[in-house]
């Protein structure tokens, strides 16, 4: 079975991957049978020359399996049996096990709380697979449904222990592995919000964006709809032409090839002396986005990774409303005596070429990205014309749809996690597949 082969996704999954215990040609891969060769058999030798050949090999086996012995309470692997059919020190393991989560997560609270905290985890990690069932994999979605037990298994403990558990099948223990690695990725998002309380700063630029951006002559929540009614080019679907139209005019429109008609929801704000018109969307980054934000870069550190927690996506009729909205945004900031400074700006909404570096991105795109810190946030924002919104949603090689695809399989996140020996997928050709649906969706729906 095929992988997807490219220079991120070699990152992820090749020698520099920093996920080594997912790695199914590394030294924890999960064969068709748990087996612990015996020190200096032949077996061992072979597993020392196929997984120890450099110093770092080494330095990360250690680590992991010291780690291990350390959570467990253990000296060697030939204790782990014991600990499989002893239900009462298991209880006992599984708390102390809870303590040492909480003090390295900093989750304050009794073990109850610990462990709620941990299952919070577990259902992030949940979430990682199931939003790629949904979505971006759909149609394989049986093929990668989780095993039962293991979408209900929720204390890390319990989890490692299976993974270690010959009864356990091969794809059993191996998304058991994977869970663990997920819920401890989500641990260290959960800390990291903890730390720059996320959720008030969210809830103050909420605040801010209704008491100074918006327009008062709409109350808060009000939105006006209206339908952008485009025609595209059929060799890119790209936008030609685009106007915006009200629901009671819709009937009068016939239906031609190309023509899409898409429903936007629209604020207003005021500036210049007049009002203008605008689609915004405003999100805080899902925990099991940042998850996956953090394989595809191939990082642990959520402050090094996830840099976009908060953004907002805007939608208006010109690139002069563009730019009114941005002076807009600025004046704003002094009504709550801020500064508003602009960092790492990215403008294609003029015929440049987007220079993005993430994987999967098209140079075609169009765009006004850029981050503002002001009132002690950081906030990215992506601002769109009509025209660009719409090769955002349906032009070929740049529709998000597209993107999301192609940067689940190119960084090798599809790989990592859904391993082709374990789940008999060809990621090269599902990467084609999916591409190809997506775009009759688009273009045909």
């Amino acid at each position: 079975m095929d992988t997807v082969d490219t220079p991120a996704a070699q990152k992820l999954t090749g020698k520099d991957s920093i996920f080594t215990t997912l790695k199914q040609d590394g030294p924890f891969a999960c064969g068709e049978d748990v087996a612990v060769p015996a020190p200096f058999s032949r077996e061992a030798r072979q597993w020392v020359r196929n997984h120890c050949r450099l110093q770092t090999d080494i330095t990360k086996y250690r680590s992991v399996r010291n780690q291990i012995f350390e959570f467990l309470d253990i000296r060697s692997f030939a204790e782990i049996p014991y600990l499989l059919g002893e239900s009462n020190d298991k209880d006992k393991r599984r708390d102390r096990g809870t303590k040492l989560l909480g003090n390295m997560f900093g989750i304050h609270g009794n073990i109850g709380e610990v462990e709620a905290k941990l299952k919070e985890y577990a259902g992030t990690a949940n979430d990682v697979i199931t939003y790629l069932r949904t979505k971006v994999l759909a149609p394989y979605s049986s093929h990668i449904e989780t095993t039962n037990e293991i979408q209900l298994t929720n204390h890390p403990l319990d989890l490692l222990l299976i993974i270690f558990n010959n009864r356990y099948h091969k794809k059993a223990r191996f998304e058991a592995k994977r869970k663990l690695t997920l819920m401890n990725l989500a641990g260290s998002i959960d800390q990291r919000e903890r730390e720059t309380n996320i959720e008030q700063k969210f809830a103050d630029f909420l605040s801010f964006l209704n008491e100074y951006v918006w327009s008062p002559s709409l109350k808060i929540g009000e939105l006006e709809i209206v339908y952008l009614v485009s025609t595209h080019k059929p060799e890119s679907f790209s936008c030609t032409d685009v106007e915006v139209v009200k629901e009671d005019k819709l009937s009068s429109l016939d239906d031609v090839f190309g023509r899409k008609i898409t429903l936007i929801k629209r604020r207003r704000f005021t500036s210049g002396g007049r009002e203008h018109p605008i689609y915004v969307t405003v999100r805080k980054k899902s925990a099991e986005a940042k998850v996956l934000k953090l394989l595809r870069k191939n990082e642990k550190n959520p402050a090094v990774a996830v840099d976009d927690e908060l953004g907002l996506m805007a939608v208006l009729n010109t690139t002069s409303d563009v730019k009114q909205f941005q002076q807009h945004l600025t004046n704003s900031a002094l009504k709550i005596h801020s500064f508003m400074t602009l960092e790492d700006i990215s403008d294609s909404l003029t015929g440049q070429r987007y220079t993005n570096s993430a994987v999967g991105s098209s140079p075609k795109t169009q765009m006004l990205k850029f981050f503002a810190r002001l009132g002690g946030i950081r906030v990215e924002f992506i601002l769109h014309t009509n025209t660009s919104y719409l090769n955002y949603i349906y032009q070929r090689d740049v529709a998000h749809d597209e993107y999301e695809v192609k940067r689940i399989f190119d960084t090798g996140v599809a790989s990592l996690l859904f391993p082709p020996d374990i789940y008999a997928l060809d990621h090269t050709k599902i990467k084609h597949r999916q591409l190809s649906r997506f775009r009759r969706q688009i273009e045909n729906f």
